[in-house]
């Protein structure tokens, strides 16, 4: 019987611990025995239904923040314009201000660059009441077909002769 294990039957194996200052004794249990053991014990880890819910998540999740960001972008490049279109209106009544004549009342349509930008600029001039002022309105399009304004400034002018 001395040769003979059975199954559950454990040995004892004496080894000497990790900094050999003393000797522990360690129990190994017989091969058969950890097999039923793991079968029953419960898995540590994610499944595969798991780990694709949790990529599916993430996927959405950065599909949402580049749609964030190409909007950003998109509404920078938009201000970005308007600023220039801005400043295209404001060099079209500067250039009025310094003028010596009087602007005639009508409407008048220029090509006013800004950067990369080609603007269309309308000008208005409309009589007041008062003969010494006038109204200037000038608005700038994207284009000379277009209809949307990307900025319009409006001014008094004095009439600097007849003062």
């Amino acid at each position: 019987m001395r040769g003979i294990r059975r199954a559950g039957d454990a040995r004892r194996v004496a080894r000497p611990a990790r900094d050999d200052s003393s000797t522990t004794t360690q129990v190994m249990c017989d091969d058969r025995t950890d097999f039923h053991r793991a079968a029953r014990a419960p898995l540590r880890g994610f499944t595969l239904i798991e780990v694709l819910i949790a990529l599916a998540i993430v996927a959405v999740a950065l599909g949402a923040v580049m749609r964030a960001i190409g909007a950003l972008a998109s509404d920078t490049d938009t201000a970005r314009m308007r600023l220039l279109a801005l400043w295209s209106a404001d060099n079209a009544l500067g250039e009025i201000r310094i003028a010596s004549s009087w602007p005639d009342a009508g409407t008048q349509t220029f090509a006013c660059p800004q950067g990369r930008y080609r603007f269309v600029c309308r000008q208005s001039v409309a009589a007041l009441p008062s003969p010494l002022v006038r109204r200037v309105t000038v608005s700038v399009y994207p284009s000379a077909s277009s209809r949307n304004v990307l900025a319009e400034v409006v001014t008094v002018i004095q009439n600097e002769a007849r003062r």
